[in-house]
C-alpha cells in the first residue's frame, strides 16, 4: 500500500515496532486480549503439538477462529503474524486445499516461512504461501475478487485505522456463500481518540477494539445484516496503569462469523426445518452455528430464514437437511430459547 496518510502510516509503524521488536513472545502481552480466551477444541491440541515451538511461542490471538467443513478449502487468513493458525488450517483443508497467510510484519512473516518445509515434510504435501500485504488492500497482495472460500483472523483487524476498508476488501474476496470468521477484541462503547491512539493500548488490542455496534453498522453497510457471536469471554487487565487509563470501558474477546448471503436484516420465520445429519468430522452429535443454535443429530429445529440460509446455501449444505419452501410467512422469528419442532419457541437469531 502506498501513499499512506500521516495518521495511518503512524499506526501501521506502531503496530509494527510492537509485534515486530517489542513483543518476544505472549509472556511479554500486559493484558490477555492477545492471549487466547478461546481454547481449542480437544480434536484441535494434538495437531497444535506439531506445530513448531517458535511459531507457537510468537502468537499473539484471542480465540479459536478455526471453523468446520474446511476439507478442499481456500482459506485466507488476515494478519497471520508467525503462522500458527495457518499451519493448524493447512491440515483442516487437506492436500486438495489451500492457505493464505498474509501480514505486513516482516519480523513475524520470516519466522512463518522459516518453518515451512518443517510443517510441509510433517503432512507431506505443501498447501501454505505467506504474502506481505496490509489487510486493508487485498487486491495489491493478489487476492482476486471471489477467490476464498473462508477468511479468518486472530486478533488482527482491531489493529488497522480503517476497518470499513477491512470488510469491504474481506466480502470482494469472498465467493458466493463464503464465509468470515474470525476472533477479535470488541468494546461496550466507543474508544476515545486519545486511548485509540496510545501506542500501547493500540499494541495491546485495545486502542482499536470496535464498539458493539459500531461493528454492526459496518457489517451492514458491506452488504452483511446478520452476524453471529459464537463465543463472548471478559478480558482480563493484568497492568493496573492500563486498567486505570481505560476506566469503565468493558472489552472482550469474541469469536463471530458472517457469510456472503444476501440475508434480511431480521430473523423472519416461515416455518422452515433444520436437521443436523451428524457428518461434520470430529461434530459427531451436535454442531453449533452460534451461540444460541445447537443442533443435535438427527433431532429437527425451527429455524429463521437466515440461519436456513446459512446453513443450505453454503459449504455446510451436504450436513443438513431443510424443509419448507417459503410460500407462507409468519412474521418475525420467536427468538426465545432453542427449541425443537413441536415445543412452543423456536430458536433464537441475532
Amino acid at each position: 500500500m502506498t501513499g499512506n496518510p500521516p495518521a495511518r502510516q503512524l499506526t501501521f509503524d506502531a503496530v509494527k515496532h510492537y509485534y515486530g521488536e517489542v513483543l518476544k513472545s505472549s509472556a511479554d502481552l500486559q493484558t490477555s486480549a492477545c492471549c487466547l480466551a478461546d481454547p481449542l477444541p480437544a480434536w484441535l491440541r494434538p495437531m497444535l503439538a506439531d506445530i513448531h515451538p517458535e511459531v507457537r511461542e510468537r502468537f499473539y490471538g484471542c480465540g479459536s477462529p478455526l471453523p468446520a467443513a474446511l476439507e478442499g478449502a481456500t482459506v485466507l487468513d488476515l494478519g497471520c503474524g508467525s503462522g500458527r493458525d495457518c499451519y493448524l488450517l493447512a491440515r483442516l483443508v487437506g492436500p486438495g486445499g489451500k492457505v493464505i497467510g498474509l501480514d505486513m510484519t516482516d519480523a513475524q512473516l520470516e519466522v512463518a516461512r522459516r518453518h515451512l518445509d518443517y510443517h510441509a515434510d510433517q503432512r507431506g504435501y505443501a498447501n501454505v504461501e505467506f504474502r506481505k500485504g496490509y489487510i486493508e488492500n487485498l487486491l495489491d497482495a493478489g487476492i482476486a475478487d471471489a477467490s476464498i472460500d473462508v477468511v479468518i483472523s486472530n486478533c488482527v483487524i482491531n489493529l488497522s485505522p480503517d476497518k470499513q476498508a477491512v470488510f469491504a476488501e474481506i466480502f470482494r474476496v469472498l465467493k458466493p456463500g463464503g464465509e468470515l470468521f474470525f476472533s477479535d477484541v470488541f468494546a461496550d462503547r466507543r474508544v476515545p481518540a486519545a486511548l485509540a491512539q496510545d501506542p500501547l493500548l493500540l499494541g495491546e488490542c485495545l486502542g482499536g477494539a470496535l464498539y458493539r455496534e459500531d461493528f454492526r453498522r459496518l457489517m451492514a453497510a458491506v452488504g452483511c445484516p446478520d452476524v453471529r457471536v459464537l463465543a463472548s469471554t471478559p478480558l482480563a487487565l493484568f497492568n493496573e496503569a492500563i486498567a486505570a487509563r481505560v476506566g469503565n470501558i468493558g472489552f472482550h474477546s469474541m469469536t463471530v462469523r458472517a457469510f456472503k448471503l444476501a440475508l434480511e436484516d431480521r430473523c423472519e420465520d416461515y416455518g422452515e426445518v433444520a436437521t443436523y445429519l451428524g457428518t461434520l468430522a470430529h461434530h459427531p452429535h451436535a454442531y453449533e452455528l452460534d451461540d444460541h443454535h445447537r443442533f443435535e443429530t438427527g433431532r429437527p429445529m425451527l429455524v429463521c430464514s437466515n440461519s436456513a440460509d446459512m446453513l443450505a446455501r453454503t459449504r455446510f449444505a451436504p450436513h443438513f437437511r431443510i424443509s419448507g419452501d417459503r410460500s407462507t410467512h409468519f412474521g418475525l422469528f420467536d427468538c426465545g430459547p432453542v427449541a425443537a419442532v413441536g415445543s412452543p419457541a423456536g430458536a433464537a437469531c441475532c
